[in-house]
């Protein structure tokens, strides 16, 4: 018998164009770890749940956007990614035609549409995660 202890999460990533060129939403994470920093919205997948339905589901429970779909960008799980234990991560992303309101909800101190040119930084991993979707998106 094969004993993991490996956590699922899913990733929320959403663009928009804005004034000043393309914006993404981020949260402001209201917890540890990285409790204060700019985070891609997302959480962890519940036992009964797809994965794109999961990120969705975050999406809306940290910012209260919804979303009706999302396409998948990556898996992301290099050990040591997230201070609290293993955790991979399946990650979706979306663009939307304006940008929509939001706010910070649950776990998410704040949530805004951020001009991508002026991120410098981002909990755990999700710098990566930005710029292979930005990629993805030929925005690069």
């Amino acid at each position: 018998m094969i004993n993991q202890n490996i956590k699922l999460a899913a990733d929320a990533i959403v663009f928009c164009p804005g004034a000043t060129g393309l914006q993404v939403l981020l949260i402001t994470r209201k917890n540890d770890p990285f409790k204060g920093m700019w985070a891609i919205p997302g959480g962890f997948v519940e036992d009964d749940e797809e994965l794109q339905a999961a990120a969705i589901r975050e999406l809306e429970e940290e910012t209260g956007l919804r979303v009706p779909t999302m396409t998948f960008l990556g898996v992301y799980g290099k050990v040591g990614r997230d201070p609290r234990g293993r955790t991979v991560t399946v990650t979706y992303y979306t663009t939307l035609p304006e940008a929509a309101a939001v706010a910070g909800n649950d776990d998410a101190a704040d949530a805004r549409w951020i001009p991508v040119s002026e991120i410098t930084a981002l909990a755990f991993d999700h710098m990566e995660m930005l710029q292979m979707a930005l990629a993805a998106t030929g925005n690069r």
